[in-house]
């Protein structure tokens, strides 16, 4: 490979006249001298051979050469910054803050028993946990507020080219009824039998509820003609609800371990009826990932489909 025709310093300096509009701004920017900053463009000049900047007593303006030579000189010195601040965290492992966002279901029920972990093994690292609706973490991924995110159902399409988003696991949605109701004495129930249910709904801006309708839809199983008998925006008032024998509800198997666990709600099988949604890991696709956030993904993450919490 031929040496390269610039400098990083050579960069700089472009960089920071084209920033301060002035060679004499650039210069005390770089508490250099005039001379050295002009000197420095010269070679520049020469070593690429091309002209940089139009030479105009006036103002400063770079030709067509040197706002191209600029875009990759910015590109090339944000990647010198990102290497310098990965090689600093690489030196020091369990440090570092990781910003951490779930959709509700998800961040109150799966992400603590994650965190939980990490924790022990890198207590060092400070650990922020934020939980909203999908639409918000989503967002927050991608105006760099959030390091990484685990959300379910749809991503907004218009944040597809700013995020990456990688589909990561399944979560099966239950049935849930009352252990008094006549169909929990039952191995499973049919479609028709759910029309003939009171039902408990998470509101119909709910992306969980979204889903729920989609896949009934997909199964022949019309979910406008269900009745409605309350509408809540809150898993565990549903799962109240459906304790105290006021309806049935479709409800994350994530969240309902317990319950399980002490039989005190019935998990009613469809037949041939399986409803599940998507969970998806979120990264920003234009910043860099910290060690914080690779270690997360690597660790955590894999350990979360190996031992399939979701099923815990």
């Amino acid at each position: 490979m031929s040496d390269l025709p610039f400098t990083l310093d050579q960069l700089k300096i472009l960089q920071t006249i084209s920033v301060e509009g002035s060679f004499k701004k650039a210069a005390e920017k770089l508490y250099i001298s005039q001379p050295a900053v002009s000197l420095q463009i010269q070679n520049l000049e020469k070593q690429i051979n091309v002209p940089i900047f139009y030479r105009d007593k006036r103002k400063i303006r770079l030709t067509e050469p040197g706002l191209v030579l600029l875009q990759y000189a910015n590109r090339i010195l944000d990647l010198c910054e990102e290497t310098c601040r990965a090689i600093d965290e690489w030196q020091n492992l369990q440090s570092g803050t990781l910003i951490i966002g779930a959709s509700q279901t998800t961040g109150t029920y799966l992400m603590p028993k994650l965190i939980g972990i990490f924790r022990h093994k890198y207590p060092e690292i400070i650990l922020q946990l934020k939980v909203h609706s999908t639409r918000r973490v989503a967002w927050g991924v991608a105006k760099g507020q959030i390091d990484l995110a685990i959300v379910g159902g749809e991503i907004p399409t218009e944040l597809e080219d700013s995020i990456d988003i990688t589909s990561y696991a399944e979560d099966e949605l239950a049935l849930l009824l009352p252990k008094s109701h006549p169909f929990s004495s039952l191995d499973s129930i049919q479609k028709e039998d759910l029309y003939r249910l009171n039902f408990i709904a998470l509101d119909t801006e709910s992306t969980i509820r979204n889903v729920i309708e989609k896949t009934l839809i997909a199964n022949g199983i019309d979910s406008r003609s269900f009745k409605i008998e309350m509408e809540l925006n809150s898993v565990e008032a549903i799962k109240n609800a459906v304790q105290s024998g006021l309806g049935a509800a479709f409800v994350s198997v994530s969240a309902i371990s317990k319950e399980l666990e002490l039989n005190s709600l019935h998990w009613a099988k469809i037949e041939g009826v399986t409803i599940k949604r998507p969970l998806s890991l979120l990264t920003n696709s234009k910043q860099y990932s910290e060690t914080a956030t690779q270690l997360f993904k690597k660790e955590i993450l894999d350990l979360f489909l190996m031992s399939s919490v979701l099923d815990k």
